[in-house]
Order: C-alpha cells, then sequence, then structure tokens
C-alpha cells in the first residue's frame, strides 16, 4: 500500500487506491476553514440545531479523542512539509505528530491515536499491532516519547489495513457505531478512517465525525461530509445499508470494526 501515484478519484463507489500526488508548497489554499475561526478542539466542533453530544466515561476512548487539539491552520502538509494537492477533503487538522517519514498514512493513523490514548494512560502492555501473519508488535513497556515515536515506526512498516482488519472486530450493526470506531477496506488498495465524536438529537438522529490521513503520509485530519454539507463535518448513522462517502473513499456499513 505504500505507493506514491498520481491518481484524482472523485467520490467514488470503487475506490482504486489511497493515494494523493505529493503537491508544490505554493498552491491557493482551497479550505474555507480560516485560521482565526477553527475550533480548539474535537469536542469545541459545533453541533447542528438539536443535536447533544453523548456522555461518555472520562477515561475512555471516546473522551480523549474529543480532548485532541484542533491546528490553527486548517491546510494538510505531507511529511515532507509540503501541502497537500487537494486541500478539499479536511474540515480541520488534528494536532498530532505526522514524522519526517513517509510512513503515517492511513491504517498507521489509526493505529496512532489508539496507541496514543493507551501510551498516556500508561496502558503500556496494551499497544499492540499484528502483521499479515500474526506476528504482534507490543509497545516494549514504559518507554519516553521518542522511543515510542520509534516503536510506532516499527509497526508503520510492518501493519497496514489488511492486517489492521484482521486485528479488529466486526460491528454487526452500523446503529451500533462507537467514538473509536473504525472505518477499514483492508488490502492493496486500501483505507481506514476513524470515528472521533458523536451526538444525538431528541428524535434519535444520530451523527458522527470521522478522522484520516492519506498517501503519502500527512497531518490526520477532520472530513468532511461531501454528501451533506449543510450537516458537515458530521455524518448521519444511517440504517438502509447505504455506502458512506468519504472525500476520498467511499465504505460499506460492514465494514465498521471495533478494537
Amino acid at each position: 500500500m505504500k505507493r506514491n501515484i498520481l491518481m484524482t478519484i472523485i467520490l467514488p463507489l470503487f475506490p482504486i487506491a489511497c493515494i494523493e500526488k505529493t503537491a508544490n508548497s505554493n498552491i491557493p489554499l482551497h479550505t474555507t476553514q480560516m485560521i482565526n475561526t477553527m475550533p480548539a478542539a474535537v469536542s469545541d466542533i459545533s453541533l447542528p440545531a438539536g443535536f447533544k453530544r453523548l456522555t461518555y466515561p472520562a477515561i475512555s476512548f471516546a473522551a480523549w479523542l474529543r480532548k485532541i487539539p484542533i491546528k490553527k491552520d486548517a491546510r494538510v502538509y505531507l511529511f515532507n512539509g509540503q501541502l497537500k494537492k487537494n486541500q478539499e477533503a479536511q474540515y480541520a487538522v488534528l494536532d498530532i505528530p505526522v514524522g519526517n517519514k513517509d510512513l503515517q498514512q492511513c491504517a498507521d493513523a489509526v493505529m496512532r491515536l489508539r496507541a496514543q490514548y493507551l501510551y498516556d494512560q500508561k496502558r503500556y502492555n496494551e499497544i499492540s499491532f499484528s502483521d499479515n501473519s500474526g506476528k504482534k508488535y507490543t509497545c516494549p513497556g514504559k518507554i519516553d516519547s521518542i522511543h515510542f515515536e520509534r516503536y510506532l515506526e516499527q509497526v508503520y512498516g510492518m501493519c497496514g489495513t489488511a492486517s489492521l482488519e484482521k486485528q479488529l472486530h466486526p460491528v454487526r450493526t452500523f446503529n451500533s457505531i462507537q467514538p473509536g470506531d473504525v472505518l477499514i477496506k483492508g488490502g492493496s488498495p486500501g483505507h481506514a478512517v476513524m470515528v472521533m465524536d458523536m451526538a444525538v438529537n431528541s428524535s434519535g438522529k444520530t451523527i458522527y465525525l470521522l478522522a484520516q490521513s492519506y498517501m503519502p503520509a500527512q497531518n490526520i485530519h477532520l472530513l468532511k461530509d461531501p454528501m451533506d454539507t449543510a450537516l458537515s463535518p458530521w455524518y448521519e448513522v444511517k440504517t438502509d445499508n447505504s455506502f458512506i462517502y468519504t472525500p476520498e473513499w467511499t465504505f460499506t456499513p460492514g465494514q465498521l470494526r471495533r478494537w
């Protein structure tokens, strides 16, 4: 999956690859989010009228995801400091390190978020990912941030969408979706995005946020909803088995997985 191929995809029913061309740093900014209007954290992203965020325990993965800060600059940068060519996919950029190597791509970003949560909770022995053969790469106990980054680079090099899809557990019904769940298509091509937050209104309508990285390695960013600009960046939980269209990939409800 670690390839660098130019490919333009616009809301495909059958996406071809999780791939983006390296962009020149002087391309114009097309995102509508301006620096002085960005929310401070995921929890500060405004809700549509009538919605209220769901409540989760303070030490839960869902609560941790909400606390992730958002960068003031809404542009997505690649690992090498250049701007991503497509600046229309993101609503906001998470303040999470991307590194200076082309490693933290789509599945890697999902693993990064899960690993960082467990690391912050000091649950080091639970930080473990498997490659395609089933070999596990477990965090070597309490380590400093520099060695933690080195451990993650090893994981990124050995694990991907195919192995992560095997490691995660299928969610039987899409309407039981939770923050921290992953929409994933394993293989090459493949892609993965993470559910970041959820809210509900009085009629029971539920909405959620999605985040991704992409190829080449780039800032993890919250996605716009390309099918409902009035609701964007929120996505509606639908129970009609319809496709989930994101700006750069299309998923099916059956591709929802859980840790």
